[in-house]
């Protein structure tokens, strides 16, 4: 089926995504590209990019050239807090020329994936659009915290509650996520993942795992783990995927020669196509402090690759499912998932099945059934 076999915009549509850069590897930016492609390819839709920082820097994901790129110039220094007077001038200066960019190009929706000082001021900059906010990370821990805290952080998400209640759709990524939102305009569209022709080689002896080197990830739990598991298999290999974020790197690799692991756990750095990555891996493995719809464990089924993930609110227990396509592990629990992890590496059948059980389970989430949810969405907003 052609990609774009199931939507049926009314044309003409300007569709205007909002946010910082693009030329991070990330979750967000991957997800964007995908979509903002998608919607290029229609006929009639213009799709703009607008970013706060991008500079000179190429796209990380390929895009569309009918995608129109256009850098605001702003800069934050993200070393210093967004209340910094430097960062409150910038923020100014950034307002005065998305409001004018925005009546120069008058979209009819605009979409923000992430979150910058705009965020307060994104509903009321131009009334003719549909605003829209999407979320990307789990309010799981914010939700716990919300009664215990001083009144002053209760004001705060009190503001945060309002200024939500102004855009048009909160889109969430799963009905878990949809109970966080506490200004009744939740919508619930997941991540989409693009068929594939690539496959994972189950036989190969090496387990993947990528994300932001960064604590939420907790890849010191997966370190941990393999240090249970490497003298059983001595043979098998960690390779650790991502870019680092502020020195945990280090830190991770002062974990790895404390258990005298370095022949056999890699950092591996960032690559531009992770999917192709993934042909050579025949487990994936996650072990971060909260998820909320990583697109990596879309892509991992995808290409027939089984999964050993820690069950972290919110997103893997939304796209798994466990015991059919991957293990579903306690969060925290590194001795189950050390266990999980060997289950599938001394038996290459099971990997088989599950591999092929998560290529047909993840077509929910294609990219022709998440983009006529879109669609969906437009058409009631029209």
């Amino acid at each position: 089926m052609s990609p774009t076999a199931n939507i049926n915009i009314q044309l003409p549509l300007k569709i205007l995504y909002n946010t910082d850069q693009i030329f991070l590897h990330g979750g967000i930016e991957k997800v964007m590209a995908t979509k903002a492609n998608y919607f290029a390819s229609q006929n009639g839709v213009e799709v703009y990019i607008v970013t706060t920082e991008q500079g000179q820097n190429a796209g990380c994901y390929p895009l569309d050239e009918k995608i129109k790129l256009i850098d605001l110039g702003v800069d934050y220094n993200r070393s210093k807090s967004y209340f910094s007077g430097e960062n409150l001038r910038k923020a100014f200066l950034h307002f005065k020329k998305q409001r004018k960019l925005f009546k120069e190009l008058q979209p009819d929706v605009i979409i923000s994936p992430n979150y910058n000082f705009d965020h307060y001021w994104l509903p009321f900059i131009f009334s003719r659009a549909k605003v829209i906010k999407e979320r990307h990370s789990s309010r799981f821990f914010e939700a716990k915290q919300r009664n215990k805290t001083s009144l002053k952080t209760k004001l705060l998400f009190w503001f945060n509650d309002y200024i939500d209640g102004l855009y048009d759709r909160i889109i969430v990524l799963n009905e878990d996520e949809k109970t966080y939102v506490n200004s009744g305009n939740a919508f619930v569209i997941p991540n989409p993942v693009e068929h594939t022709n690539l496959y994972a080689d189950l036989s190969k002896k090496q387990v993947l795992a990528a994300g932001r080197i960064s604590p939420v990830k907790a890849f010191d739990q997966l370190i941990e783990a393999w240090a249970l598991i490497q003298l059983d298999f001595p043979d098998w290999q960690l390779h650790i995927y991502g870019q680092d974020y502020l020195g945990t790197q280090e830190k991770l690799e002062q974990l790895v020669a404390k258990h005298d692991l370095h022949s056999v756990l890699k950092f591996k750095g960032s690559v531009n196509n992770l999917l192709e990555t993934m042909t050579d891996y025949s487990i994936y493995a996650m072990t971060s402090d909260t998820e909320c719809f990583p697109m990596v464990l879309l892509e991992a089924l995808s290409v027939g690759m089984p999964v050993v993930s820690y069950d972290s609110p919110n997103g893997p227990r939304n796209i798994l499912i466990d015991g059919e396509d991957s293990f579903l592990t306690p969060s925290k629990n590194i001795p189950i998932f050390a266990e999980k992890l060997k289950i599938l590496m001394e038996n290459a059948n099971l990997r088989c099945e599950m591999g092929g059980k998560g290529m047909k389970n993840v077509e929910r989430f294609s990219l022709e059934k998440v983009m006529q949810q879109w669609k969906d969405l437009f058409q009631s907003l029209r």
